[in-house]
């Protein structure tokens, strides 16, 4: 502790700890990491005399904890090194430097409360942080990537009070628990000891107890997913474009299509679409099994209305689109590019190779003759919490097409995949995702991954949809915005304690 607060560096202590912190996220789960680099910072706030200095070291902090966190963005244009190599480094510190905004109001709070009692100060902190992680879920189309309870999903056990309160009270629960830790280092030993022990208890016995509650019934609903793991440099190269579709198709003819009802693809798996032509036609019906359907992924392009969608089609034994969920919550400076009309004329060259697509409908369900009635989401529509399914019409189950390929063997399909996790508990529904190069699972509603293909693993994989594939939970029946609401009732309190 004496080490801690004797750093001559703040800032880039601040730094190393935000970027340290981030190692708690998936693949790597190092959860004492991330207690240790908030007491750390905690102490060294504790040290700083105004709110300015309080509100940079927050930044400095942030910044690390978001460009690390985030780094895999930037390997998308790595795809293509010649021309947006340059951009990588770019990227990285743009990221750093936008998201290390929401790590200021925190610290300011922190600051006010410092002088005070310490359940003041970490409270305050703690419900702050939260509201920032609202916040940044829909802020400029928002992006709630790597919300700090996702650390937790090492083990589906220590998730499931998300199906009550959504990841920001497993959020809550963590800088609680880091917050009891720092108490001990503040001489608090007993009381910091007693909370940490408690609310762990508390977390682990609620999950232990939820997931008994549950037992999967065996249904008839067999779906098969497939993974070919192709390079995203081949995905979309012209004289690879029908040996990739070959090899989908091939794939899905594994061990023959007798009782599946479901083959499921990925993003973009196609880049033909079975309406335009009867040679792709009568080619995708072999991958479909005898009165199934194949859930792919590929670009629909309405005549009538001259817009293209990142879609999903639902397709019979016949070749024929039945039904088509088009991507609501497009991704910014990839499907389309903001503000594109106000941009400088130097980056046309940018502007003209970034997809330029529409909006579809949001939470749109697809019924297939009153037998199957389901959701569809496309890539990082999964991170949205409240924004998977219809609440008020919920599906038996969901699918997630992606396509993670753009970001090679980094944490981000691992994340990605964590999402996923976290929608299922807090929506209580199956999901399946159908990912091109990994991660490919089957999560049941309590955030379990039941079956599952590696990342840049090629296979495929069977599996029996279970009768009850989707469960009441609280935080289904309520929204965010409630929550936030409580989280700012009790931060007035503190203000007036």
């Amino acid at each position: 502790m004496e080490l801690i607060l004797s750093v001559k560096h703040q800032k880039t202590t601040a730094f190393i700890l935000g970027a340290l912190a981030s190692l708690g996220f998936a693949p790597f789960f190092v959860v004492p990491l991330v207690f240790i680099c908030f007491v750390s910072i905690w102490l060294i706030a504790d040290t700083i005399n105004s709110y300015k200095k309080a509100a940079l070291l927050g930044y400095v902090y942030g910044v690390g904890f978001f460009s690390a966190g985030f780094y895999w963005i930037g390997n998308a244009l790595l795809i293509d090194v010649a021309r947006f190599g340059f951009l990588y480094p770019i990227t990285l510190l743009a990221l750093g430097a936008f998201f290390g905004l929401f790590m200021i109001l925190p610290f300011v709070f922190w600051h006010y409360f410092v002088r005070k009692n310490i359940c003041f100060k970490i409270g305050a902190f703690a419900i702050v942080f939260v509201l920032m992680e609202y916040l940044r879920s829909f802020l400029l189309t928002g992006f709630p990537w790597n919300m700090l309870g996702t650390v937790l999903a090492f083990d589906a056990r220590f998730i499931q009070l998300a199906s009550v309160g959504g990841t920001y009270l497993l959020s809550l629960i963590v800088l609680i628990l880091a917050g009891s830790i720092y108490a001990c280092a503040k001489g608090f030993l007993k009381s910091g000891l007693f909370v940490f022990c408690v609310v762990s208890a508390f977390v682990v016995a609620f999950g232990f107890y939820r997931i008994s509650t549950y037992q999967a019934q065996p249904s008839n609903i067999k779906i098969r997913v497939v993974q070919p793991s192709i390079k995203q440099s081949m995905k979309w190269d012209e004289n690879e474009l029908e040996k990739n579709l070959d090899t989908y198709i091939k794939m899905s003819q594994t061990k023959g299509l007798n009782n599946v009802q479901f083959v499921v693809w990925s993003e973009t798996a196609s880049a033909f679409d079975p309406r335009k032509s009867h040679y792709i036609q009568n080619k995708i019906k072999q991958a479909v099994p005898k009165n199934g359907y194949l859930v792919t992924g590929l670009i629909r392009y309405d005549d009538e209305m001259q817009k293209a969608y990142n879609s999903v089609s639902v397709i019979n034994d016949q070749g024929n689109t039945v039904a088509f969920y088009d991507k609501y919550h497009l991704v910014p400076f990839g499907e389309y590019l903001p503000f594109s009309q106000f941009l400088p004329e130097w980056m046309s060259p940018i502007a003209r190779v970034l997809s330029d697509l529409s909006s579809g409908e949001k939470l749109k369900n697809i019924d297939l003759n009153g037998v199957f009635k389901f959701g569809v989401l496309i890539c990082y529509e999964i991170i949205f919490p409240d924004e998977v399914v219809n609440r008020n019409d919920k599906p038996m189950f969901l699918f997630v097409l992606s396509n993670d390929a753009w970001y090679g063997q980094s944490s981000g399909p691992y994340q990605h995949l964590v999402s996923a996790q976290m929608r299922a508990v807090e929506e209580g529904i199956t999901i399946i995702r159908g990912a091109g190069n990994g991660v490919s699972a089957l999560i049941d509603p309590m955030g379990r991954v039941v079956s599952s293909l590696e990342l840049n693993q090629k296979g495929v994989f069977d599996v029996e949809l279970a009768q009850n594939s989707t469960v009441e939970t609280i935080y289904s029946k309520i929204k965010s915005v409630y929550i936030q609401g409580l989280l700012l009732v009790f931060l007035f309190v503190l203000f007036l304690l």
